[in-house]
């Protein structure tokens, strides 16, 4: 009870809030034991450190031996609360690395000393840039490199100085938003091999780069021994031995300084006369010491003095029956553990280099709460002022009891009833209590104080003060039934707590369902949504096995759909309930928590559902022939073109589907995108600008990179044709936000009397393009006619737009959505009957063939899909990056693994120092599912991927082949015996699992003689 006082009395600049960030198996949970071994209020016997694995409590943690969930736990160092959130390394949980990353204001990022820098690791990098929290560089097991590697001081500084290089130039770049995804920063790295023949000794270090030693944002450690130490350790140990300041030494103690031991004095590298013998003062001081106790605790013949004269130096109090383990090792972790203290140096740099929560929400508050514009509020001027009061405070981390109260939910996170404490109860009218589990909000105050028993308003991502009408579904009021202090699998309860600080709430369980934000006013800005670096692309469909169980199975997805921030639980449009997971290994973890959890029922799951779009082969500068179709009562003609945007264009317009939809007035779902651009995040200039340029950008380059095949001389005028095309975009699908494009026709034209709907270029007004009397102008002068009312024509605009989204939505191949195409589509209405009415026509009443506005839609359904059809159709399949560690030599059966998969290898690389080669390849989603098992068996373990989505990309296979030329046809003949290519193979499993009509061979080789006798 006396912590939770101090807890809720601390000073706001005596708080640090940070997470532990990585690639898997780097070390992450080892560390965190030792911190909460250290100063975790005794839940942890330093004994244990680093065996337990404290914060990971789930069985399926423990069983995998890895972190499948971010959790967090409050420490006590000196004077100082740190509040530690752990989170998973895997790319399956990478949505818990952000709702870590959003609590936290610093991150550790721990890299591999051996392993080096991985994929996961420029996502944690980058997902600590986009949430602005101020990173510190823990490189790990320093030990490998003694024990496994056995290099020579020399050799391990130049490794680390290579390793911490390279993390400084992936940050450099994310700064700069060079790269649009990780995949990218990855592939632009340059090869090891490369590398080699840059002598990073003698570079100097730039002032720009995030990470350097001399600063103290960087610890040498190894997590699993329990020791660890910062320049700053070694620098206070010499400084009086050498007589020399602390700071001075601070700063000679990395890079190219050298001591000169006649002189005395700490010299450059001008300084040194033979510059290839000289030892940088790291490894003279530090690296030397360091190898020299190792040697004299492992080797049989070692000197035993030397670890009896550093322990008397440095006033050690190690026990004589643990120097006299017969176990070296268990020697060598006494000794080091006593001498470099792990969670001292890690715990010192937080509080030194890591801000307090006052002054971290003052840098971080526009990625927070980006600053809104006044026009927009309308005539809510005094709303909008005290929404800009609730920001201001949390800007300033006001603290204050009369403060408004602000806080942010990350996820909401489920737990057994029996970990509920003490003297506690549940509603039991909930879903939660009924299946043994309650639920708890993972929250941030970030302004005011939040209080047990407390109303609090529950703000949804899209509520806004300013507008009334329309906030009612977004906005909820809810009672706080319980504050708790959380402690890994433990929890403290607490009567409130203050701006700054990391708590856990109850009973927001049936009114959150991933995150929120938590306000005492309803006048407040939600906090913005979280980046997530992955999407959910794995689907299966699920049922009980019992039919009886549906009930319970419903209710169960309701429950890990909030119980998890990334999943996605939907019903397909033939009644199957569909789950999306983001890999094989969260799909298991949900498919295991839906049984023994959630549900508690038997299940069946289907085989994985993939996700596929199509388009056609093509380039982007000629439209195809027009394709006609006619209204069944006549009086509509459409005809459609179809032309293939530039890949680069299609690209841009998938991933900025985000802004796209607060321009055109449809807000996308609340499913985070595979990885958000730098429009989406931009915060200086306007992004609707910066998406604008980008478009032009996209289009110029590709015509610029294809000047060989569209010829030199017509560069220039394809660019001009398509800056007209973009004043003419009408609208964007599928769901109006999609990578395919709606064009306006040209100009109006008529045809026996009639008119063509000509429609209004509202994306491109809205992307600044053109104006709106531009777009308005042409509109009218193509609209009137003598024999059509304009308000016939006007009528009939949504059907042809509702016909495009149909259309979009749904390809002819195999009813998957299109990809990167763009539609000319007009309209051309024929005159009405005489006999007609005006009010008939205004009614739009129906004939004998239904209403004229669906006779319009479904013939431009009909004709997109047909243009499609005659535009040599081909599919589009997603691709992963995968990122392969494999000893030597298993390679070849790593290859063979690969071939089977139709990978397509990239980059491969031998890790420096050690026999593992790192490969880099593509591999499509369709083939992916069990690649990990699959692997880890022919390789008996020895090999590890990790699978990241990349990229859509054309299957270049025609589905539809016929023999045609010479060749062709002398190998396949007629073309009644040509095998299916692997493009028909994917369209047919599509249109097999969707119920759609496959051609196939009923009767295989029906000519061939058959016997009933049984021969024995």
């Amino acid at each position: 009870m006396e912590r939770r006082d101090e807890y809720e009395s601390t000073d706001l600049r005596l708080i640090r809030n940070i997470c532990i960030l990585a690639h898997v198996d780097h070390g992450k949970t080892t560390l965190a034991d030792h911190l909460i071994a250290s100063y975790g209020g005794g839940v942890l016997h330093p004994k244990q450190a680093g065996k337990l694995r404290f914060m990971d409590y789930l069985d399926e943690e423990q069983r995998r031996a890895i972190t499948m969930k971010s959790s967090s736990i409050a420490l006590q160092f000196r004077d100082h609360f740190v509040n530690l959130i752990d989170s998973p390394g895997h790319m399956d949980f990478c949505s818990e690395v952000s709702t870590a990353a959003r609590l936290s204001d610093g991150a550790l990022v721990l890299v591999d000393v051996v392993e080096g820098v991985h994929i996961q690791t420029h996502a944690v990098l980058r997902q600590a840039w986009i949430e602005k929290l101020i990173p510190c560089l823990v490189l790990n097991k320093i030990d490998r490199l003694i024990f496994e590697l056995k290099l020579s001081p020399m050799e391990a500084y130049n490794r680390l100085l290579r390793i911490i290089h390279e993390v400084n130039g992936i940050v450099s770049a994310y700064k700069s938003e060079k790269y649009l995804s990780d995949v990218d920063s990855i592939l632009s790295v340059t090869p090891s091999n490369d590398e080699g023949e840059i002598n990073y000794e003698l570079i100097e270090d730039d002032e720009e780069d995030t990470f350097q030693p001399q600063k103290g944002n960087v610890v040498f450690a190894c997590a699993l021994d329990g020791w660890g130490f910062g320049i700053c350790d070694f620098a206070d140990f010499y400084a009086s031995k050498l007589g020399a300041s602390t700071t001075a030494l601070q700063k000679a103690l990395w890079g190219p300084r050298y001591y000169n031991g006649k002189t005395k004095m700490i010299v450059g590298k001008k300084g040194v006369s033979n510059i290839a013998k000289a030892k940088p003062m790291f490894v003279d001081f530090v690296l030397n010491p360091l190898w020299q106790v190792f040697q004299a605790t492992l080797e049989p013949d070692g000197d035993r003095g030397l670890l009896e004269k550093l322990i008397k130096s440095f006033g050690l109090s190690v026990p004589s029956r643990e120097l006299q383990n017969k176990d070296p090792k268990a020697v060598l972790q006494a000794v080091l553990s006593r001498w470099l203290p792990l969670s001292d140096a890690i715990l010192s740099t937080v509080v030194k280099c890591m801000p307090d929560p006052v002054t971290a929400q003052s840098f971080r508050i526009p990625r927070l709460l980006p600053k809104q514009d006044r026009y927009k509020s309308g005539e809510r001027i005094d709303v909008f002022d005290e929404a800009e009061l609730v920001r201001k405070s949390v800007e300033a981390c006001d603290c204050s009891p009369s403060a408004p109260c602000i806080a942010f939910v990350s996820k909401m996170f489920a737990l057994p009833i029996s970990m509920l404490p003490r003297g506690e109860a549940l509603d039991t009218s909930t879903d939660e209590s009924a299946s043994g589990e309650f639920f708890l909000a993972f929250a941030r105050v970030f302004s005011g104080v939040i209080t047990k028993g407390q109303r609090v308003f529950v703000l949804s991502s899209l509520y806004d003060p300013t507008k009334v009408s329309s906030n009612q579904k977004h906005i909820q009021e809810a009672e706080l039934q319980g504050l708790y202090l959380m402690m890994g699998q433990g929890l403290k309860p607490i009567a409130s707590a203050k701006a700054g600080n990391i708590v856990a709430i109850r009973g927001l369980g049936q009114h959150i369902l991933k995150s929120a934000t938590l306000s005492s006013t309803p006048n407040a800005w939600p906090f913005s949504s979280m980046v997530f670096q992955v999407s959910p692309t794995l689907r299966v469909a699920i049922e009980p096995s019992d039919p009886g169980d549906i009930g319970a199975l419903s209710k169960g997805l309701r429950l890990l759909n909030r119980a998890d921030p990334f999943v996605e639980v939907t019903v397909s449009a033939r009644g199957e309930h569909v789950l999306a997971a983001a890999g094989e290994v969260h799909l298991e973890r949900c498919i295991k928590d839906l049984k023994e959890r959630f549900a508690k029922v038997s299940l069946e799951v289907s085989p994985p559902l993939v996700s596929y779009k199509e388009t056609i082969q093509g380039d982007a500068t000629h439209p195809s022939d027009f394709v006609e179709r006619t209204t069944p009562n006549g009086r509509g003609v459409v005809r459609v073109q179809v032309m293939k945007l530039p890949t680069p264009l299609a690209e841009l317009l998938d991933k900025s589907s985000e802004l796209l939809g607060e321009l055109t007035g449809r807000s996308s779902k609340q499913t985070m995108k595979f990885l958000k651009t730098s429009i989406n995040s931009s915060e200086d200039g306007n992004p609707t600008e910066t998406l604008k340029e980008k478009m032009i950008e996209a289009v110029e380059n590709d015509i610029s990179f294809r000047a060989n095949e569209v010829g030199g001389d017509k560069v220039e005028k394809y660019k001009q044709e398509w800056r007209n095309l973009f004043k003419r975009i009408w609208a964007l699908g599928p769901s109006e936000v999609g990578p395919n494009i709606l064009l306006t026709p040209a100009k109006g034209k008529t045809l026996e009397g009639g008119a063509v709907i000509s429609g209004h270029a509202h994306v491109s007004e809205k992307l600044g393009f053109c104006d709106a009397g531009e777009s308005h102008s042409s509109s009218t002068e193509s609209s009137v006619a003598e024999q059509i009312p304009l308000k016939e024509a006007e009528n009939l605009e949504s059907s042809v737009l509702s016909g495009f989204q149909l259309a979009t939505s749904s390809g002819p191949l195999c009813d998957e959505p299109m990809w990167g195409l763009a539609f000319i589509v007009e309209v051309i209405i024929s005159p009405v009957d005489q006999q007609s009415t005006d009010d008939t026509i205004c009614n739009q009443q129906p004939d004998q063939y239904g209403l004229f506005a669906g006779q319009v839609m479904t013939s431009i359904k009909e004709a997109c899909r047909a243009a499609v059809l005659q535009g040599k159709p081909r599919l589009v399949e997603a691709w992963y990056f995968c990122e392969l560690n494999t000893p030597t030599e298993h390679l070849g059966s790593m290859y063979a693994v690969l071939a089977r998969r139709r990978a397509r290898v990239i980059k491969e690389e031998m890790q420096e120092g050690s026999s593992l080669f790192t490969v880099h390849a593509y591999v499509p989603v369709s083939e992916s599912f069990g690649f990990a098992d699959e692997l880890s068996r022919w390789t008996s373990g020895a090999s590890s991927a990790l699978l990241v989505l990349s990229h859509w990309e054309t299957l270049n296979e025609d589905p539809f082949f016929v023999p045609t030329t010479e060749e062709e046809v002398e190998e396949y003949g007629d073309g009644s015996s040509v095998p299916q290519n692997m493009a028909r193979k994917l369209i047919d499993a599509v249109r097999r699992r969707k119920g759609l009509p496959v051609e196939e061979k009923v009767v295989q080789h029906a000519t061939k003689q058959r016997t009933l006798a049984r021969k024995v």
